[in-house]
């Protein structure tokens, strides 16, 4: 019969390289969670000037002024729940950074804006992929009771199979149509009417991007 030495195997140096390995491990584990929690602060997501605007209009409701005192934040809504999911999220975020740098001047107030129904139309299609997840961490279904008629039967009956963002899409950030209504001549002729551009500005602005 054979014997197995173990000591012939781990050796001092295998040891070693476990322990550091295992440490190293560890680390790199509390680095991700800090570093989840970090980026997904509103003083780190609003670090892009552009994303103050989105900020301006999340501020004017019950998500950030909330009677009960519960403010949600940039992260909890718009990062998986779980260290791995929400790692993910913030890897594919870099892509935004990449636009942020090199695409159009979002740092403008009228080409942020012109480019706002894009920008929503991805949100909501993440969120409707997710099932709505990071909405139920803090609302439960069976809960919801509202302030107008029928808000708790409406919740109870009428919501098999379809998730939080199918009826609230413009809960937190500016009105934007849903996309099969978006009509984007008309939602140009309101930038323009709202920033007192030319007629036909937008359009000019939106073609010399590409």
């Amino acid at each position: 019969m054979i014997k197995l030495n173990a000591s012939r195997f781990i050796t001092r140096h295998v040891l070693f390289a476990l322990v550091a390995g295992g440490l190293g491990g560890v680390a790199f584990m509390f680095f991700l969670i800090e570093f989840d929690h970090y980026t997904s602060t509103n003083a780190f997501c609003t670090t892009c000037h552009s994303m103050t605007y989105a900020e301006v209009s999340y501020q004017d409701t019950p998500h950030y002024n909330s009677p009960s005192g519960v403010r949600a934040s940039c992260g909890d809504c718009h990062v998986s729940e779980g260290l791995i999911m929400a790692t993910y999220d913030h890897i594919v975020g870099i892509q935004d950074l990449f636009k942020q740098l090199f695409g159009p001047d979002y740092d403008d107030p009228v080409v942020n804006l012109l480019h706002l129904p894009e920008a929503a139309f991805a949100s909501r299609a993440w969120f409707s992929r997710r099932e709505s997840a990071t909405c139920q961490r803090c609302h439960t279904l069976e809960a919801i009771q509202g302030q107008r008629a029928n808000t708790a039967a409406i919740h109870r009956e009428e919501t098999e199979g379809k998730s939080c963002i199918d009826c609230h899409y413009n809960l937190v950030h500016r009105h934007v149509p849903t996309e099969q209504t978006f009509k984007r001549e008309a939602w140009n002729a309101m930038v323009e009417d709202e920033f007192g551009l030319e007629p036909g500005t937008a359009e000019r602005i939106l073609a010399g991007e590409g």
